[in-house]
Order: C-alpha cells, then structure tokens, then sequence
C-alpha cells in the first residue's frame, strides 16, 4: 500500500555451520500479514526443525525438505530460510553458486522493479524521474493509502514520466474492496502492464470479477502459498500471473517449481522479496530469478531501499538490473561487525 514509512524490518537470520566449518547463511523477514508469522514464531520454528536436522547430509534438498514438512506443518518462512541457507553452504563446498545448483543460469542480469511508494503525486513523479535516469525499465506503483481518483491521477502522471515502452504495474496489497478495486481498472485502463492483488488474497471470486472488469492483466501475491494456489488462480480466471516468494511458498525448491508450474500453464511471472531483505535474501532470490524458464514481470530485490546492509559488498543495481552474485553458494560474504551491531539476538552455533 502506497503512503506507509517503514523504519525497520525484523527479519531472522539463519546460519547453518556443517562437520568440516563451512557456513552457510539464511533469511527471512517477518510477515504477520502475508505468512503469518514474526520473529519469535519463525525463531521457535527454526528451533524445533534444527533438533531433527542436525547430522543430516546437508546436500540432500529434497529429503531434508520433506522431513521438515513430516515434521512441522506450514511455517514456510522459517523453511525458507534454512534452505537458503543450504544452498548457500552446499555452493561453498562444491564450488558452485546457488542458481548452478539449481540447474544453470538462464540470464545473467535480471530487470529490477523500482516501487514508487510515497504515495504523493509530486514524490512519486520526482522518483520515477530520478530511477528512469539510472537505466530503470520497471517500476512498480503501490496504490490503495489514497482515494482512488488521487491514485489514479498518480499512475496517469507517472506513465508519462516512464513512456509507453516501459513497463509499469500497480500494487495494492490487498487495499481494496472489490467496487472500489472495479474503479481503479477501469479509471487506468490502457495505463498498466498489470495490477497486483487488488483484493484479499483469500477473495478468490473477487479476483475473478475485477480480472473480467479489467482490460489490465490482473496479478496475484498474497493468494499464492502453494501450487495449488497457482492452478486454482489460473483455471478460475482471477489471474494471469503472480508474485512468487520464498517465504510464502516455504522454500527455495518449491519457488522453482512455482515459477517452473506458472510457465507451463501461461502465468506471467515476477519474483520478489519482502520488504526489506538484506543481501542475503536479495543474492537469493536474484539466484533464483536467474534459473526459472521466464521472469517477465520483474524482479523485486528489497534490500537497496534498506539504510545499511550486513554484507560486504551488498547487491547492487546498475542501469535497473541485477547481475547474478559470481561467487560460491549466494555469492556474498557476511560482515560480522554489521551484523553484531545490528542483532537484537545473540548468534548460535547450531
């Protein structure tokens, strides 16, 4: 939603240390309101799962993943973590990046959506004129903090700013009534490449009826947790794509196969974090984007709209891409003063 000031994000950290040192690194935010779950809820969880997965072989994704859901049902964030985390160690100690792991890297540089997220015509106009200067082809507007003519009036404004050639979509983070959503497509009709959740990701129907009321492509995020979710969308009508992410969906794995299973059944695809991520969950998710069959709504890295960073050298963009971290596993190196001074939680070995 468009309007809201976010001063910080509480996001665990997961590190996972094998028999031979080799450490690997995990991460997910808390979410109350897309997954449910906080600090403390995806700590426990982390706690729980940890007991029944040490001495396990770390290389074994798909057994280790299966055992976490035998063992603890949902959670998706707190396993989304642990497999970054994986597949971060498994790279170190292969020698391999993450995306190789996850069969080969598709492309090297990956579109970045850039969200305009003031709220405020004049803001949101000046930004989209600064980031289109900076080479960014993608933009994101978040809608729904405003009456619905003042958003309107924003995307008009900023399509001029952005030109037709690039591409540019709305987000209301379930904001909307389904009348009210009605009014919005029809007042941007022409205007956007697609509009993101309009509705509460459960309105299944209402998603339907603003997807046959809009000449926009309509788009899904906190609908989709599962596969099934993408099905359901898909042979409902209520979507024609969908934002996938780790943390909804419980795991590196199971994106791949959303992203794999959205392809195979014609739904556009954008990848995203939450914001904001470190570089740990930004190097992961650009991994990802890098290995899935299509990506043709954008990527949605979060961690440059954070104040500081516990990386070394934190995941940049240039000319609105993301270049795929070279190095092993994520391919970034954690700064432990950064880090240290940052945690509200002391580090444990485990």
């Amino acid at each position: 939603m468009g309007g809201i000031l976010y001063t910080e994000s509480e996001n665990l950290l997961v590190r996972v240390k094998t028999e031979d040192g080799s450490i690997g690194w995990g991460e997910a935010p808390a979410a109350p309101t897309m997954t449910g779950k906080t600090i403390v809820s995806m700590d426990a969880a982390i706690k729980y799962l940890m007991s029944h997965l040490i001495g396990r072989n770390v290389t074994s994704f798909q057994e280790n993943m299966k055992l976490m859901d035998r063992f603890l049902y949902g959670n998706s964030s707190a396993k989304a973590a642990l497999e970054i985390a994986f597949y971060d160690v498994v790279g170190k100690i292969q020698k391999k990046s993450m995306s190789e792991l996850l069969g080969g890297v598709k492309r090297s540089k990956i579109p970045v959506l850039w969200m305009l997220a003031v709220g405020k015509l004049e803001a949101d106009s000046e930004e989209a004129q600064f980031k289109l200067d900076e080479g960014f082809q993608s933009f994101k507007v978040k809608v729904g903090g405003n009456p619905i003519n003042e958003d309107v009036s924003r995307v008009e404004a900023i399509r001029k700013i952005v030109g037709k050639s690039r591409q540019l979509s709305a987000d209301a983070n379930q904001s909307w009534e389904r009348t009210e959503a009605i009014r919005f497509v029809e007042g941007v009709s022409g205007l956007l490449d697609f509009i993101e959740q309009p509705v509460m990701g459960n309105d299944l129907d209402g998603m339907k009826s603003i997807a046959q009321a809009s000449s926009t492509p309509i788009g899904a995020d906190e609908g989709l947790h599962s596969l099934s979710d993408i099905v359901l969308h898909k042979e409902s009508g209520a979507a024609a794509g969908g934002s996938l992410k780790m943390i909804k969906l419980g795991g590196v794995m199971k994106a791949l196969k959303a992203a794999e299973l959205s392809d195979q059944v014609g739904m556009k695809v954008n990848l995203a974090g939450k914001i904001c991520e470190t570089s740990i969950a930004s190097a992961a998710v650009s991994h990802l984007a890098a290995a899935i069959p299509q990506i043709d709504w954008g990527l949605s890295i979060t961690n440059q709209y954070a104040a500081t960073d516990i990386v070394k050298e934190p995941i940049s963009i240039l000319n609105g891409n993301v270049s795929v971290p070279s190095g092993y596993g994520l391919g970034v190196e954690m700064d432990e003063v950064s880090l240290e001074r940052l945690s509200n939680h002391a580090i444990r070995d485990e």
